[in-house]
């Protein structure tokens, strides 16, 4: 059985030293706001399953705002310190019935490779908290002139993940007395284990103005733009379910394939393949293969989805077209759009669903056929 993984994301700053006339955390970057990124980031990886925030007080609106649909489990009010932010958060999950791991994060990091996360969760079967760390590259010196051993040293990063349990009751045992710089130094004062992992450079903080002038360099530069297009075609037939973009459409006949034969999320399956140049769905899922008879094709679309999030890439936009006569699509088109975005974590304003007939000519005019062209549109890093 999976263990429950939440994701607390703490952005309860003022973010004064950024400049700018708000909150960092609310600050464009790429166009989005470097929430967004971050919230983007972590529902990418298919372990999470679900993200709470902590905002500053007067902040719910503003983040919503800024996430418009994404899948956000809660928006709380935070505290006046980081410790008391990431307490609130633990406290609220802890009331919704917990998790069995945590990993906690920064907004101000919003550029999260899904590696790190791996590394991250892959610690957790060993110790009850991970961190990820990368070297000292500098010479040290303290303010008298001395030279510090950075051999001793390394730059602590977030996210940190926890066994759930284990970081409540850190927080909660903890002097209210004292301040913490992060959360692995409370679990730690109870003489427990902390590992340490690779960190990534893609995760330094954003704190200055120069930090998000390099941000957003970086991503115009930094990135390229995919598209791939997938069509697909099945038959109708008696005594079968029709579903159609993820959701069971009542009708008199349905579609017959090797699966559950959804032609809509099959042809989203290839666009997104195809955007990433690794072949099609029966190359992934051959038709000969007996353990995908029969399969829910939302399989296929949160596999592809896992293989755009390796390559850290970003699913822009789906546009989707189903041909056919019958069913009408128009009814049910807002239940495909926001299926479809449930499937692959995005907000349902990138998704379109259209339908069209070939007046009445070929097989789907014939009504014998349903056929699907999906137009898929990704974000990868430009080394790719």
């Amino acid at each position: 059985m999976t263990e429950k993984t939440v994701a607390l994301l703490v952005a309860a700053g003022q973010g004064s030293r950024a400049g700018g006339d708000g909150p960092k955390q609310f600050r464009l970057v790429a166009g989005q706001a470097v929430l967004a990124h971050a919230v983007d980031a972590l529902a990418a990886h298919p372990a999470i399953d679900s993200i709470v925030i902590a905002v500053g007080a007067g902040q719910q609106a503003a983040a919503r705002a800024a996430l418009v649909d994404r899948p956000v489990a809660a928006i709380i009010e935070g505290a006046d310190s980081r410790r008391g932010s990431v307490r609130a958060g633990l406290e609220r999950i802890a009331a919704d019935g917990g998790a069995a791991r945590i990993l906690i994060h920064d907004a101000a990091r919003p550029f999260l490779p899904l590696a790190v996360i791996d590394r991250l969760l892959n610690a957790l079967d060993q110790a009850p908290g991970a961190i990820p760390t990368l070297p000292v590259a500098d010479t040290l010196v303290s303010h008298s002139g001395e030279v510090i051993d950075r051999n001793a040293l390394v730059r602590v990063q977030t996210p940190q993940a926890f066994r759930f349990d284990a970081i409540l009751a850190a927080h909660r045992l903890w002097d209210d007395s004292r301040e913490a710089t992060d959360d692995a130094q409370m679990l730690k004062a109870q003489g427990t284990t902390v590992m340490l992992v690779a960190g990534d450079e893609r995760l330094e903080k954003l704190t200055y103005p120069q930090d998000f002038a390099r941000a957003e360099a970086q991503l115009g530069a930094g990135r390229s733009i995919r598209v791939g297009m997938g069509y697909d075609v099945h038959r109708l037939a008696e005594k079968e379910e029709l579903w159609l973009g993820g959701i069971q459409i009542p009708h008199d006949r349905g579609l017959s394939g090797h699966s559950d034969a959804d032609v809509a999320l099959h042809a989203i399956v290839d666009a997104l393949l195809g955007a990433l140049a690794e072949g099609d769905i029966g190359s992934h899922f051959p038709p000969t293969d007996p353990q995908w008879r029969g399969a829910a094709s939302f399989r296929f679309m949160e596999y592809a989805a896992e293989r755009v999030a390796k390559r850290d890439g970003l699913i822009e936009h789906i546009d989707l077209t189903l041909i056919c006569e019958a069913p009408k699509i128009g009814p049910h088109r807002d239940a495909m759009r926001a299926r479809i975005a449930e499937i692959l974590h995005l907000p349902v304003e990138r998704v379109s669903v259209k339908a069209t007939t070939t007046e009445r000519l070929g097989f789907a005019g014939r009504r014998e056929g349903i056929a699907a062209q999906a137009v898929a549109t990704l974000s990868l890093p430009a080394l790719f």
